[in-house]
């Protein structure tokens, strides 16, 4: 393929963009397949605290969706990505065994297991260990378990059947915009003052989408990103709902019937949907689908199979140790403190040291040298996406979140400095003991750079962005 580099001006930056020569690119092969993932009830929901019981109602059906692509001469890539409130470590390292039992020759790096993060859904086993802030009933633990379980064989399940369902296709992507995300943090003097829209505020509004069309021009499979919670829906809803990113997902199967439809959650963590509750659901829905037929109307630059793939097992130091005493005082403070307190003080007496750092996945894929897919674990703030877009060149990158494992919010340096829920108080429900390193920020975008090839990620345009 030529390629033809351009300047591209936005605002004050200047970056080298890639623009193909050729009309399209050679086909790829392409598998999906979509199954369904709605918990028997009842079933304890994860996401919110307020919640007095577990649910007894489902409103809309929960799924998880899976995209194949490549033959396995050239080594395929699988997204599976499901509509639950988080992946843990080893939850998506037992859907990758699961998919690798079948098919051996495809290596940890290219399989990425993904969460919508939406917050009416059931609790997962592992995630969010001290969500509730309390101890469940047995019960309870057991129903969750169970469910844990089925969600994993059945994305395993919707993987291989995706891989199974390889037919060629022509795969193109666009990116286009939506503005319902709003940042939620109220900065005051520099340092967070509340939980509240904040416009204006740190906000990721891209909204990328793949493509895979047949060789009949069907559309066979859409995958689409944004940055923004999936949190419509409050507190109050007691439901099982897939929220916009199902709603969305729904819709744009409906527009082209025998689709599949991913979506994944980007650098969303500090931004909330706006407005919110149960009729905005549909709104935001179609908002995102009305959008992907803009794009699909529209010219969309060929990508071809993916060329490189990598993935980094890292670990992100605390910003400092916790000892006893101080666990002691916290015992005296909110709920959700004083319950994370009795716990650290447990694994203390029983003689197990708490966690000096948390351990992070990142992913890179390549599709030749002008366009990427990146997967970052964790929920991650709208900086990173923005970091990386400015370095690695805003056309050229595409940033998921919430991939491969959640063990906490990622803040960037200066969510670090300003300080707030995302940064501290949320620790207590992921079961850490203090806050992240200020180091953080650097440490994971510096991972990204080293994973993507070097014909990809040019040292000059990191430089100049920086």
């Amino acid at each position: 393929m030529r390629t033809l580099w351009i300047l591209v001006r936005h605002g004050a930056l200047v970056w080298l963009s890639a623009v193909s020569l050729l009309a399209s690119e050679a086909p790829v092969l392409v598998g999906v397949a979509r199954v369904d993932v709605t918990p028997e009830l009842p079933i304890r929901l994860s996401g919110y605290q307020s919640r007095p019981a577990e649910s007894t109602q489902v409103v809309a059906p929960l799924h998880a969706r899976a995209l194949a692509i490549g033959t396995d001469a050239e080594g395929p890539v699988v997204i599976v990505a499901a509509e639950v409130i988080a992946v843990t470590a080893a939850l998506s390292d037992a859907v990758v065994a699961g998919v690798r039992a079948k098919y051996p020759a495809i290596p940890r790096e290219r399989i990425a297991v993904c969460a919508t993060h939406q917050h009416t859904g059931p609790a997962i086993a592992g995630a969010i260990p001290f969500m509730f802030s309390r101890d469940l009933p047995p019960e309870e633990i057991a129903r969750i378990e169970k469910f844990t379980v089925r969600l994993r064989d059945q994305m395993i399940v919707a993987a291989l059947a995706a891989l199974a369902d390889r037919r060629p296709a022509q795969l193109s992507w666009a990116q286009g915009r939506a503005e319902f995300a709003v940042n939620r943090r109220l900065i005051t003097d520099g340092k967070h003052t509340g939980y509240k829209a904040t416009p204006g505020g740190p906000v990721d509004h891209a909204l990328p989408v793949l493509r895979a069309v047949d060789t009949d021009g069907t559309v066979r499979a859409v995958l689409v990103n944004y940055a923004c919670h999936c949190t419509t829906l409050k507190g109050g809803d007691n439901i099982v709902h897939p929220d916009w990113a199902g709603d969305a997902a729904t819709r744009l199967e409906a527009a082209h019937a025998g689709a599949v439809a991913l979506v994944t959650i980007g650098c969303g963590a500090d931004s909330d949907p706006q407005p919110r509750g149960m009729a905005e659901v549909a709104t935001h829905g179609r908002t995102v689908a009305n959008e992907v037929a803009r794009l699909f109307a529209g010219e969309m630059r060929p990508v071809g199979r993916v060329t490189s793939a990598a993935f980094r097992q890292i670990e992100l130091p605390l910003a400092r140790e916790v000892g006893r005493e101080e666990l002691t005082a916290r015992l005296k403070g909110k709920p959700n403190v004083a319950y994370a307190a009795g716990q650290f003080l447990k694994q203390l007496d029983a003689g197990q040291a708490l966690p000096t750092a948390v351990p992070y996945p990142v992913q890179a894929w390549a599709f030749g040298r002008d366009f990427a897919m990146v997967f970052l674990g964790g929920e991650v703030v709208a900086d990173y996406a923005l970091r990386l877009k400015r370095e690695l060149g805003v056309e050229r990158v595409w940033v998921n979140a919430y991939a491969n494992h959640v063990p906490c919010y990622i803040p960037s340096r200066q969510v670090w400095k300003e300080g707030g829920y995302e940064t501290d108080n949320a620790m207590d429900y992921y079961g850490f003991p203090t806050r992240l390193a200020e180091t953080t920020e650097d440490t994971i975008v510096g991972t990204v750079h080293a994973l993507l090839p070097k014909n990809f990620a040019r040292p000059e345009l990191g430089a100049a962005a920086r």
